[in-house]
């Protein structure tokens, strides 16, 4: 299995919109995966961008799939069930 990557919108919208609450999977992935998964910082995911009305900040992109309204609960969950694939 290819090692996977989470990403976490750093971005204004987001970082505001509870993203700042996400800086916590920094220390808390590569303790309970080791390396199976990597998580990085995005200056800015873009999806915001797409419907501002409607946006769910803040996002994480777990591989290609968006977690929407993210938290650190729902960001473990995601990479829970691709890891179970």
């Amino acid at each position: 299995m290819d090692k996977i990557l989470v990403k976490v919108c750093t971005g204004t919208t987001c970082f505001v919109m509870g993203g700042s609450n996400l800086q916590e999977l920094h220390d808390i992935i590569p303790k309970k995966y080791g390396d199976k998964v990597e998580v990085q910082a995005s200056n800015c995911l873009g999806l915001c961008s797409i419907n501002w009305e409607s946006s769910k900040a803040p996002y994480v992109k777990v591989d290609d799939d968006i977690v929407k309204e993210a938290t650190v609960e729902k960001v473990l969950e995601a990479i829970d069930k691709k890891l179970a694939k």
